[in-house]
C-alpha cells in the first residue's frame, strides 16, 4: 500500500538497533502492528506517527513525508442525497482542497462501488442519505479501506453524539463553510498530504 513509509520505518528502526517487539513495547502496540506498517499493509494514524518520531529520534515530518510518496492525488468523496446541497458542498471542497480528486455521490451504492476500486482518503458523509444511514456507510467504507477519514455532515447538530460512536474523524453542520472545513481537515485521524504540498495534519 505504501512502500515508502514501510521502508523509512524499517530503516529508522534498524538504525536504532530496535527489534519490532522492542519498538512495539515503546509505542504500546502489538508487534503485528509494526510488522503491518513495515510490510506496507497499514499506516499508523497521526498520533502514533508522532510517537514513532519520538521513539526513533527523528522529526515527525520525515515520517509524514514518507506516508505521502504517491504522486496521484488523494481521493475525496462527498455523499449527500440532495443535489443542490451536494453541488454547493462540492464547490466548497474544491476551493479548500483543489489538488484532491473530489467525487460526489447521491447514492450509497455508487459511493461503495467507487470505494471498492479507489482508496478513499477522506469521505464527507451526510448522516441521513435518503433511506440509508451515513453511519452505516462509514462502517462499510472503513471495512474497505481502514485509513479513510470520515467527516459527517448534517443539518441537525443533535446527531453529533451518535456520530462519535463510529470511527469518524469529525463532524460538520451544513451548509458547509470553508473555514469549518479547513479546521476539520487539521484534525484527521489518518494523515493526508495533498499534491499542493499542504498537509492536513498541520
Amino acid at each position: 500500500m505504501n512502500n515508502s513509509f514501510a521502508e523509512t520505518l524499517k530503516s529508522l528502526r534498524s538504525k536504532q538497533n530496535l527489534s519490532q517487539q522492542q519498538l512495539a513495547n515503546k509505542l504500546f502496540v502489538d508487534r503485528s502492528s509494526i510488522a503491518n506498517w513495515e510490510n506496507g499493509r497499514r499506516l499508523p494514524d497521526a498520533i502514533i506517527i508522532s510517537r514513532l518520531a519520538k521513539c526513533l529520534g527523528v522529526d515527525v515530518s520525515i515520517l509524514l513525508d514518507a506516508t505521502s510518496a504517491e504522486t496521484t492525488p488523494p481521493n475525496v468523496i462527498l455523499v449527500d442525497d440532495e443535489d443542490i446541497l451536494l453541488r454547493g458542498a462540492m464547490r466548497i471542497l474544491s476551493n479548500v482542497i483543489p489538488n484532491a480528486a473530489i467525487t460526489g455521490f447521491t447514492k450509497v451504492s455508487e459511493a461503495l462501488a467507487f470505494a471498492q476500486n479507489n482508496p478513499v482518503s477522506i469521505a464527507f458523509l451526510d448522516i441521513e442519505i435518503g433511506m440509508n444511514s451515513g453511519m452505516d456507510l462509514c462502517r462499510e467504507l472503513l471495512n474497505i479501506y481502514p485509513l479513510t477519514n470520515v467527516i459527517f455532515l448534517t443539518a441537525y447538530p443533535d446527531y453529533a453524539l451518535n456520530a462519535w460512536e463510529t470511527a469518524a474523524s469529525g463532524f460538520l453542520v451544513k451548509p458547509l463553510q470553508e473555514a469549518d472545513v479547513r479546521k476539520q481537515l487539521s484534525k484527521l485521524r489518518n494523515p493526508v498530504r495533498f499534491s499542493s504540498g499542504s498537509r492536513t495534519d498541520e
